[in-house]
């Protein structure tokens, strides 16, 4: 009998899942190709509790990229739990750009074993969320211009995406992050108050 795909997992086929994610972020990080029967052995497991849970590529590629843009998004309240909402904003900015730079590889996985448009729908909710939370947060606290849109934040931040991943690309991301962030601050209620 097969298993719901909602049922919960047994702790070792859990334990098996975890595993095989872990494995194949560090090795689709790495190279876009590494051979999926690589990533399995590494992993401890067998080809056929491989595809147990991944049947292809594409399965395996896209619930890494789930995963990792799920915990993008979680670190956005985490950081509003510590942080005036302007701080955890730039600060959760600087944790985007740090996975934007470090997943190079998946990125090129993930071109290569999905259509942009399954791409695009399955990153939107989580990073969504969080920016939306951000803003939202910084909108109350009037620290940033009211009415920036989550659609606004990403076209300012899209910059990044020029930015070689191989070069020494942090001083310029945080240039461009910080002029973002002057940028989201000009004209904000609570500028006025600040000195």
């Amino acid at each position: 009998m097969q298993q719901r795909k909602d049922a919960p997992l047994r702790s070792d086929a859990q334990r098996n899942r975890e595993r095989i994610l872990e494995v194949a972020l560090a090795e689709l990080t790495r190279s876009a190709d590494a051979p999926l029967s690589a990533i399995a052995k590494k992993a401890g497991v067998g080809q056929g509790t491989f595809y147990r849970h991944f049947p292809n590529r594409e399965a395996l590629v896209l619930e890494v990229y789930r995963y990792e843009v799920q915990q993008l998004g979680e670190t956005a309240a985490q950081l509003l739990e510590t942080r005036a909402p302007d701080r955890a904003l730039r600060e959760w900015m600087d944790r985007f750009a740090q996975y934007s730079m470090a997943k190079a590889g998946l990125a090129d996985a993930l071109g290569k074993a999905t259509a942009r448009g399954t791409l695009a729908a399955l990153g939107h909710g989580p990073v969504t969320a969080a920016i939306t939370l951000l803003l939202d947060a910084n909108d109350e606290a009037g620290t940033i211009r009211p009415g920036v849109t989550p659609d606004d934040f990403v076209l300012a931040i899209a910059g990044l995406w020029q930015i070689d991943p191989r070069s020494d690309w942090q001083p310029r991301a945080a240039r461009l992050l910080d002029l973002v962030m002057d940028g989201l601050r000009a004209g904000a209620p609570g500028a006025g108050a600040r000195g």
